[in-house]
Order: C-alpha cells, then sequence, then structure tokens
C-alpha cells in the first residue's frame, strides 16, 4: 500500500504531462500535419522561421514532459537529472523565441483585428508575459530541483501554461465562454486555469492529502492569468507595447 501511494505522483505527472502533449498536438495539428498556421493560412514568411524554431523548441519540451517522470519511475535519476539541464536550455529558447514572435506577429496584425476581445497590441501580451510565466516557473522548478514535493508542480505548470496556445486554437472550446466576463477575466487563459483546478483535484483525490505545493504553483497560474487579461488593458502596457513594437 506504501509503495502504490508512493507510485501515485509519478504516474500522476506522467499522465498530466500526456494529456498536455496532446492537446498540444490537437491545437496545432494543422502546423504540424500542414506546415501552416491556424485557422489553415500559410505561415506569415517574415516570421515563419521564427514560428518553426519556436515550435520546434516547444515540441522537444512538451515530449521530455512526458519522459522526465518515467525516467525518475524507472530509476535513471542520473539521466533525468542530465536532461533537466537540458530542459532549461530549451526553456531559455522557448522564452526568448516566444518573446520574439509574439512582438512580431502583433506588427503584422490588422490593427481592427479581435483575439479573445483584444486589439492586437493587447494581446501581444498573451504570448510575450506569458512565455516568461512558463520561464518562472521553470526557475522555480530548478530552483526546488531537490525537493520533488515543490520541483514537480512547478515544472507541470510551466507545460500547462505553455498549452494556452494550443488551447487557444480549438474554437469549439473557446466558443464556450466567448463574449462572457470569463473572457473579459481570463481571456486565452480560461480553458488552462480549468485545466489547472482539475489536476489539483485529481492529485490531492490520488494522495489523499491537500498537496500545498501544486496548489500555491496553480494559485499562481490562475493569478498570472489574470493579470495578464486585466494588466493588457491598461495604460502602462500600451506605453511598454508601444516601445516594443516602435
Amino acid at each position: 500500500m506504501i509503495a502504490s501511494r508512493a507510485s501515485h505522483p509519478r504516474w500522476f505527472y506522467t499522465i498530466a504531462s500526456l494529456v498536455l502533449l496532446i492537446i498540444t498536438l490537437l491545437g496545432f495539428q494543422q502546423f504540424y500535419l500542414e506546415g501552416k498556421a491556424f485557422p489553415g493560412r500559410p505561415l506569415t514568411p517574415p516570421i515563419r522561421p521564427l514560428i518553426i524554431t519556436h515550435g520546434v523548441l516547444m515540441t522537444v519540451w512538451m515530449l521530455l514532459a512526458v519522459a522526465q517522470p518515467l525516467l525518475v519511475a524507472a530509476g535513471r535519476k542520473r539521466l533525468h537529472m542530465r536532461l533537466g539541464r537540458l530542459g532549461a536550455v530549451l526553456a531559455v529558447g522557448i522564452v526568448v523565441t516566444g518573446c520574439w514572435l509574439g512582438v512580431a506577429a502583433a506588427r503584422l496584425m490588422a490593427p481592427e483585428m479581435r483575439l479573445f476581445g483584444l486589439t492586437p497590441k493587447e494581446f501581444m501580451a498573451v504570448p510575450v508575459v506569458g512565455v516568461v510565466v512558463f520561464g518562472l516557473f521553470v526557475l522555480a522548478g530548478v530552483i526546488f530541483r531537490r525537493r520533488p514535493e515543490a520541483h514537480r508542480p512547478m515544472m507541470l505548470m510551466a507545460s500547462l501554461s505553455a498549452v494556452a496556445a494550443a488551447l487557444g486554437r480549438l474554437p469549439s472550446l473557446n466558443a464556450i465562454y466567448a463574449g462572457t466576463w470569463w473572457e473579459q477575466g481570463f481571456t486565452a487563459f480560461l480553458s488552462v486555469v480549468v485545466l489547472g483546478a482539475v489536476f489539483l483535484l485529481v492529485k490531492c483525490l490520488l494522495s489523499r492529502a491537500y498537496d500545498r505545493w501544486f496548489a500555491f504553483a496553480f494559485a499562481c497560474l490562475a493569478a498570472s492569468s489574470m493579470v495578464i487579461s486585466f494588466g493588457c488593458k491598461t495604460s502602462a502596457w500600451d506605453a511598454f507595447a508601444s516601445y516594443l513594437l516602435r
């Protein structure tokens, strides 16, 4: 019984990461299968190499997120730590290309375009600040690498924050709350927050205990989602976005 309960976290994080990988594949299926952007448009020529580079880095991250807890479960901790270094390098690349891509894409958007009710300048906060949040979760995971109870939820929340882009490309899902106050409060992040809440509930049920580290990581994710959603409409963000786009 004790051994079984001890294995729950490992299988939980593996399955949760696998769910996020599947969401990534579904959300970006046109990119993977047809080499196109959503919704079926050709990849924008000026930023095509940047889109592909960021997409490859993100795909490798999601595959690594599935493999890492499996390695721990298999007793391959040395390999797990070596791949962890690769993951840290990947995260830096994802943050750099994500910020670069977010700004470059905003420059190419038509001024009248609206995404989740946001103008191009406002929406730029979603990929740019969102990928910074991803990087901060990874940094926290690295800092707590010797404390599995904190390391694992931080790394999972990093991956969860990154699938906002994939979930945003599932129209049937986003149509459920489009135009509601939920969209105003969470913009592109509502599905991410709901999925995080489900993960937290399942984790607590499996361990039959309240996981304070997981709850803390999830609270940070939910709070950052609301900060981005409301902050992107402020004059402070407008001024900073104008500086980035100049």
